[in-house]
């Protein structure tokens, strides 16, 4: 039996005591690519925010990378997260350090102390997303699809078990778009899920996988766009 990366079971979650998703039941496996489609306001970035412990799971049951997210506590987030990688529209890249830098400060904030290893894994993680020759550029000094790379190799830094991208496309150009996509679908080759909100249906239909849809509060698993 494979146990799942990621697992909610009637979950409900609300912001600031407002009830968002209700009924939520949703299961992700290992090497697993999804789409999380719906509306502006439909809850996508709820959804994902619940998974990466920014929101509380009050009522029903949730688990993603081992962790119980009814009983996380705060002092448990940073644990939780370095399971995961998390990938934005705005990419949060500090601009004011190089590429390196950007990426040594997060393996230094989450325990790595080995300077050899430490760059050995920023190697690795640069030539798996294609920029083993930029490590030394300032984020302001590469394209938005050079950016979104970083940040896709800071989130794959600490091996994680899955990978949750908000609208990892949202800022860039189609051909660039198709890029991260067939970037992210190599991730998931190697050995890790990837859950992708996005709005971009020419993506979906150039890159097709499963499809979930939010709509009313709740999850709708669709086959096609």
């Amino acid at each position: 039996m494979i146990n799942p990366i990621v697992e909610l079971k009637n979950a409900n979650i609300y912001q600031q005591d407002i009830l968002i998703l209700h009924d939520i039941n949703l299961t992700l496996l290992p090497r697993e690519f999804v789409y999380l489609i719906g509306k502006t306001g439909s809850g996508k970035s709820t959804l994902m925010r619940a998974l990466y412990g920014d929101l509380f799971l009050a009522e029903g049951e949730g688990s993603i990378a081992g962790f119980n997210l009814n009983k996380l506590k705060k002092k448990e987030v940073p644990f939780l997260r370095r399971k995961l990688g998390i990938v934005f529209q705005d990419f949060q890249l500090l601009m004011d350090r190089s590429v390196f830098e950007n990426l040594k400060f997060v393996l230094k904030a989450t325990g790595w102390n080995s300077e050899d290893l430490i760059l050995k894994r920023i190697e690795e993680v640069l030539r798996q997303v294609g920029l083993n020759t930029k490590g030394f550029k300032m984020p302001f000094e590469l394209s938005g699809g050079e950016q979104q790379r970083v940040a896709i190799a800071r989130a794959l830094l600490n091996d994680p078990k899955i990978l949750l991208a908000d609208e990892p496309t949202g800022n860039l150009d189609p051909e660039t778009s198709n890029e991260i996509i067939a970037l992210l679908f190599d991730i998931v080759e190697s050995g890790s899920t990837v859950f992708m909100a996005t709005h971009n249906y020419k993506i979906i239909e150039k890159f097709p996988s499963k499809i979930l849809k939010l709509e009313g509060g709740k999850i709708h698993e669709k086959s096609t766009v």
